[in-house]
C-alpha cells in the first residue's frame, strides 16, 4: 500500500526486489515484500525476467501493476538477469525496480519496427520541450534493422543518448512497454531534468594496431592495408593461433573503431569464417572499404581492468550525490562466462559504488549512445 512520502519525488531512492523460484506468484510476492513502502509519486517500474518466465510475462506484469498501483512499466526477458550484487542464470527468476519521476519527465517509447518511426510523431511536442534525452531501450534481436533503428532513434531524439540491450531467450523474446510487445525497439525516454551518468565497459582488448580495410564485399574482407586479409590477421594473432584456427573461435574478435570517438571506442564483432585458399576473412557485420579494423582478444584480465576503469570513472562523476537507482545491461558472454560463477561482475559494481537499487539483464547485444555493441557492460545511474 502506498503511504505519504518522506522525500520529494526527485530525491527518493528507488525501491527494488528480486527472487528466484518456479512458482512465479510466490517469487513476485517476495519481490513486492522487498520493495515494501511505495511513495505515492512512484510512477515507473522496470521488470526483467529470465526466459523460463517468458511465456507468462503478461501475467507477471499484470500482477505487479495491480499490486503496486503503478501503470507505467518497461522491461524484457533475458537468459540471465541481475540485481544488486546478484546474477541469475538457468533458473526462473525476476527483478523489479520502481521509482518516482516528474509526470512530464518521461514518456513510454512505443514499439519501433520500421525505419520511418512514425510512432514517434505523437511525442514530438514533448520532445521539443527538452534539449537532451536519455532513452532506455530494449530491442528484438530478430529484427535485422536493429542497428539502424538504434542509430535513427538516437538521431530523432533531440540530444538523444540510448542505453539498453537486445532481449535474449531460448524461446519467446517479449518486451514490456506498458504492455507486452515484440519485433522492434521499445522502452522509455527521459528529459534532461532526470539526472543520470552512464558508462561502457569493454570485454575485449586490442592485440595490435589499427588497419584499413582496402577491399571487401559486404562482410567478407579480401585485403587489409593492401595486403591479403588473412595474412594480416595471422600476423596480428601470432604463429601459435595461426596454426590452429579452432582456438581462435570465442577468443579473437574484430574490433571496428568508431570514427570521431575521443575515447578510442570500438565495436566488437564476431569472426564468422575464413577462406584459407583465397586469404579471405568474414566478419559479423557489413563493412566498407576504407573502414578501420583492429583484432581483439577476449580474456578475463582485460575485462576486469576495463570494468574497474568504468566504475572508477562513474564514482568520480557521481561525486557525493546519492545514487537513487541503476540499470545494468551486460553481454551474455560476460557475467559467469568471464568474471566468475559467484555473481562477481555485479558484486564488483556494488563493492565499488555502494549498495543501491539496481536491476538489468544479460543481453544479445548492448546499446550505448547510438550503436549496438557486443561483449560490453552498460551501466546507468540515476542521481
Amino acid at each position: 500500500m502506498k503511504e505519504q512520502p518522506h522525500k520529494q519525488a526527485d530525491t527518493q531512492r528507488f525501491r527494488y526486489g528480486h527472487s528466484a523460484g518456479a512458482d512465479w506468484e510466490q517469487s513476485a510476492e517476495q519481490c513486492l515484500r522487498q520493495i515494501g513502502y511505495i511513495p505515492p509519486e512512484t510512477n515507473l517500474g522496470f521488470l526483467y525476467v529470465t526466459d523460463e518466465h517468458a511465456a507468462i510475462l503478461p501475467s507477471i506484469l499484470e500482477h505487479f501493476r495491480e499490486q503496486t498501483g503503478i501503470d507505467d512499466w518497461v522491461g524484457t526477458v533475458g537468459m540471465g538477469i541481475c540485481a544488486t550484487g546478484t546474477e541469475y542464470y538457468e533458473t526462473p527468476a525476476m527483478a523489479a525496480m520502481v521509482g518516482a519521476f516528474g509526470p512530464d519527465d518521461y514518456r513510454i517509447l512505443p514499439t519501433l519496427q520500421s525505419l520511418e518511426m512514425s510512432e514517434l510523431d505523437a511525442l514530438d511536442n514533448w520532445l521539443a520541450d527538452s534539449a537532451a534525452h536519455l532513452g532506455i531501450v530494449h530491442g528484438d534481436p530478430r529484427n535485422a534493422a536493429g542497428p539502424e533503428l538504434i542509430e535513427r532513434l538516437a538521431a530523432r531524439l533531440p540530444g538523444g543518448f540510448l542505453v539498453g540491450g537486445l532481449s535474449s531467450s531460448r524461446d519467446q523474446e517479449p518486451q514490456i512497454a506498458n504492455r507486452i510487445v515484440q519485433g522492434g525497439l521499445s522502452g522509455v525516454v527521459f528529459s534532461d531534468r532526470v539526472r543520470v551518468v552512464t558508462g561502457l565497459s569493454q570485454g575485449c582488448t586490442p592485440i595490435a594496431g589499427k588497419h584499413e580495410i582496402t577491399e571487401c564485399e559486404r562482410n567478407v574482407i579480401s585485403r587489409i592495408d593492401d595486403r591479403p586479409a588473412l595474412e594480416v590477421f595471422y600476423e596480428d594473432i601470432g604463429e601459435i593461433l595461426a596454426r590452429d584456427l579452432n582456438r581462435v573461435a570465442g577468443y579473437i574478435f574484430a574490433g571496428l573503431p568508431l570514427q570521431g570517438s575521443d575515447t578510442a571506442d570500438y565495436l566488437v564483432r564476431n569472426l564468422v569464417g575464413v577462406d584459407t585458399r583465397n586469404q579471405l576473412l568474414a566478419v559479423g557485420d557489413l563493412l566498407q572499404p576504407g573502414q578501420e579494423i583492429q583484432f581483439c582478444r577476449r580474456d578475463g584480465a582485460s575485462a576486469w581492468e576495463d570494468l574497474e576503469r568504468m566504475l572508477a570513472d562513474l564514482k568520480q562523476r557521481t561525486g557525493d550525490r546519492p545514487i537513487r537507482g541503476g540499470v545494468y545491461y551486460s553481454c551474455l558472454g560476460r557475467g559467469k562466462n568471464l568474471f566468475g560463477e559467484e555473481s562477481d561482475e555485479l558484486r564488483a559494481i556494488r563493492d565499488r559504488l555502494g549498495e543501491f537499487p539496481l536491476v538489468g539483464f544479460f543481453a544479445n547485444g548492448e546499446i550505448f549512445h547510438n550503436r549496438l555493441y557486443g561483449y560490453t557492460g552498460v551501466l546507468t545511474l540515476f542521481l
